[in-house]
């Protein structure tokens, strides 16, 4: 349940390409979340919203070439340090593909930024939105509040520096 902002240059890809990243970035982080890219409700509910500067400036000065961003935002406890590395990579590498050879391929213009949304302050459809709740669509109710209670405690436990 992904929700996605994505920061592309005006006139950096072509459209085509934009388009097919965007479904790409999606794909990506439904499957770190553990989701089935191809679940047609949860990729309803996944969504991008595409931000367009006009001009990136680096060091005070307009940009000699696109810089990206991306910010992946998913619910407390879906991603562990393994899957916030892989969606780094992934991402940066979806990114650089979406250029299609137009430039030199330098990771140091993509920036992902992994962020979690603590349990109990994700809102959708009107109400808070726990991660048991996100769960409770692929197993039973039972079992989803105790994986979405193990993989929070993991999450705060990695945060806080101290072993779980």
């Amino acid at each position: 349940m992904p929700m996605l902002d994505v920061y592309v240059p005006e006139g950096a890809l072509r459209p085509e390409a934009e388009g097919a990243l965007l479904a790409r970035l999606t794909d990506i982080l439904m499957a770190a979340e553990g989701f089935d890219p191809a679940d047609p409700v949860m990729r309803a509910v996944s969504w991008v919203f595409l931000h367009r500067p006009v001009t990136t400036y680096v060091a005070g000065v307009p940009a000699d070439a696109p810089r990206y961003k991306v910010v992946a935002t998913v619910p407390e406890g879906q991603l562990d340090d393994r899957s916030r590395a892989e969606v780094v990579a992934d991402v940066t590498e979806a990114v650089l593909d979406a250029e299609e050879g137009s430039r030199p391929r330098d990771v140091g213009r993509v920036w992902v930024f992994p962020t979690e949304i603590p349990d109990g302050r994700w809102g959708g459809n009107g109400r808070i939105v726990r991660l048991a709740d996100i769960l409770a669509r692929e197993t039973g109710a039972d079992e989803a509040r105790r994986t979405a209670e193990k993989r929070i405690a993991a999450s705060r436990a990695d945060r806080s520096g101290i072993p779980g």
